[in-house]
């Protein structure tokens, strides 16, 4: 339908002018997750006019394309043995057995198909020389299963998938900043945008919200995020729609950051691929010692990326590190052709930087790279709120207290289908359209805040507040945790909250007003990272409380974090359900990588 009205305020008494956008199906978030599920719409029947993909930026610009290494799934390219339930068994052991084992199972199942579906699109994938679709190691993996196309992986999936949607013409709209999903209370009923690019207010009304937003460590100091991404946007608008969070405490700290004093403020903590040592990359401290024998003598570079971000961490508190603050990754005793074709992202990059990585290594040290929490959704990916839907990063579920490399793109697009399959046929069976007065009133107060946000002439800067809360997620919730630092997190989280009231902010159009909406978002989801962190009294995955060492049984349990009868926060625990019988098998079997087969 697709219809869009103008609606005028009139007076100061009433909210602010604003566009009015029908549609039936709304996707927000217009990377690989929001993109692989508007083409499953489509390809179960609906009718593209009847859908609506919104991007805070561009299209096509998109926080996937900054996903390099590959994107998993058990076609047996090198490794014939392998199978979608051993790489279940992994996902796991990687995720210490408090994963969703069905949005496990719904991911592993799903990968082989959807890979051979990719290369039917004409996405790049590098090949061997008998053209069958490579696969590379990953940390964790007990079988090469990491398909890929060169260290460019996300970008050439974005394209693949975009084109994909443009040839089925589904309608986008970019520059789109989402700062609320409406709702009854019970289901949603649509969500307020603002228009970066003219200052004007949109109200979607929609039958289903699919929340494709990305998810939350670009609230850390030190991150692997492009500028402004992955600030929390899809867990706050589900949890302030009345959804559920869940396992927000576990952040996985990539291994390998570069490393800001060595090569300038603006790479500090960009991502230096997996694949530097799935290919054979080797880390050393400053000694010379190839530390990794200490740690982990039979999985090395390639154990699970808690497991090596904390010894490179061990290596540079104990005095080890660089004079630059890292440990170094070198690759140099492959060939130069090799680097070239296997790397050619990575290789271009440091050589714009005057470092020629088959000549020498580079530097490195952890940064905050992903977050396994995110909203609570059901099979389908539907949350505790009717017709509001999560996947991708937003979502929680699949990777327990830490995530394979490689699962995130194959989570995206395989939720991606699953979640399209389910709406499009809820779709299809129940006429489902919310209603429109019920939205207009509740939207039109949120309208009434932005622009009441909007040219406000407080005293704080949001740029400055939102600096504030990453530098406290990177001190108190970073690799290392204990109790009297997360108390203290919460403390200062609360100062900040009080000043966020008191806001200096520049028209619709400005950054100041992007900022701030971006702050309101970091507020919850900071609270949320700082509340389960401190309720978990144990060491598990990519959450080590320095108090609490070890892993305790009795927590084997999923934090989830809502709300009560009058919205204040609360913490519950749930069980996770047991594996199925077939994954349950390859859990006996005990498959490991042995890292050796590299040497």
């Amino acid at each position: 339908m697709n219809e869009t009205d103008r609606i005028d305020g009139g007076n100061a008494a009433e909210p602010p002018e604003y566009e009015r956008v029908e549609s039936r199906a709304l996707v927000v978030g217009a990377g690989a997750a929001g993109a692989r599920a508007a083409i499953e719409l489509v390809d179960q029947g609906i009718d593209p006019a009847d859908l609506l993909v919104i991007g805070k930026r561009g299209h096509g610009d998109a926080h996937t394309t900054w996903a390099r290494g590959g994107i998993n799934g058990a076609l047996g390219t090198l490794d014939p043995e392998d199978d979608w339930t051993i790489h279940a068994a992994d996902t796991l052991n990687e995720g210490h057995h408090i994963n969703d084992p069905r949005k496990v199972e719904t991911v592993t199942a799903r990968m082989p198909g959807l890979l051979r579906q990719l290369d039917d699109w004409g996405m790049p994938f590098s090949r061997t020389e008998n053209g069958r679709i490579d696969q590379r190691y990953f940390g964790a993996q007990s079988f090469r299963r990491t398909a890929f196309a060169g260290d460019f992986t996300g970008e050439a999936m974005l394209e693949t998938l975009v084109s994909q949607a443009q040839n089925r013409s589904i309608p986008y709209r970019e520059n789109v900043f989402v700062s609320r999903l409406i709702t009854d209370g019970d289901r949603v009923l649509g969500a307020v945008g603002t228009d970066l690019d003219t200052g004007e207010f949109v109200v979607f009304d929609a039958e289903i919200v699919i929340l494709a937003a990305g998810g939350y460590t670009g609230l850390y100091r030190r991150h692997s995020s492009r500028d402004d991404e992955n600030t929390g946007d899809g867990p706050a608008l589900a949890y302030e729609a009345g959804a559920t969070l869940m396992d927000m405490e576990f952040v996985q700290f990539h291994p390998t950051g570069m490393v800001g004093d060595r090569y300038g403020a603006s790479w500090d903590g960009r991502l230096v691929t997996e694949a530097v040592r799935g290919e054979g990359g080797r880390l050393f401290n400053a000694a010379g010692e190839r530390f990794m024998e200490r740690y982990s003598p039979d999985q090395m570079e390639l154990d699970a990326r808690d497991v090596v971000a904390r010894a490179i961490a061990r290596e540079i508190a104990e005095g080890r590190g660089t004079e630059h603050g890292g440990v170094s990754l070198d690759i140099s005793h492959r060939e130069r052709s090799f680097i070239e074709t296997r790397l050619p992202r990575m290789y271009e990059r440091f050589a714009d930087l005057g470092v020629d990585m088959a000549a020498e290594p580079v530097e490195v040290a952890p940064t905050a790279h992903y977050g396994m929490g995110g909203v609570q959704v059901d099979d389908d990916g539907e949350t505790a709120v009717d017709g509001l839907y999560a996947i991708g990063e937003t979502m929680a579920g699949v990777h327990g207290a830490n995530r394979l490399g490689g699962n995130s793109l194959a989570e995206t697009v395989a939720y991606g289908q699953a979640t399209g399959e389910a709406v499009a046929e809820r779709l299809h069976t129940r006429a489902d359209r919310p209603d429109g007065e019920a939205l207009s009133r509740r939207a039109e107060l949120h309208l009434r805040d932005l622009a009441t946000l909007a040219n406000s002439d407080g005293e704080h800067d949001p740029e400055a507040l939102l600096e504030e809360i990453r530098s406290l997620l990177w001190e108190q919730t970073g690799i290392l945790r204990d109790e009297a630092g997360l108390e203290a997190g919460l403390e200062r989280l609360e100062a900040i909250r009080s000043r966020a009231a008191d806001l200096a902010v520049g028209d619709e159009r400005s950054r100041a007003y992007e900022f701030a909406l971006n702050l309101g978002f970091a507020l919850s989801v900071a609270n949320a990272i700082l509340r389960s962190g401190r309720e978990r009294t144990e060491s598990r995955g990519a959450h080590f409380r320095t108090d609490y060492p070890d892993t305790d049984s009795g927590w084997q349990r999923n934090i989830c974090l809502g709300r009560d009868s009058i919205g204040s926060p609360t913490l519950s625990t749930e069980t996770p359900e047991a594996p199925s019988e077939a994954v349950q098998h390859a859990l006996d079997a005990g498959y490991e990588l042995d890292y050796h087969q590299l040497e």
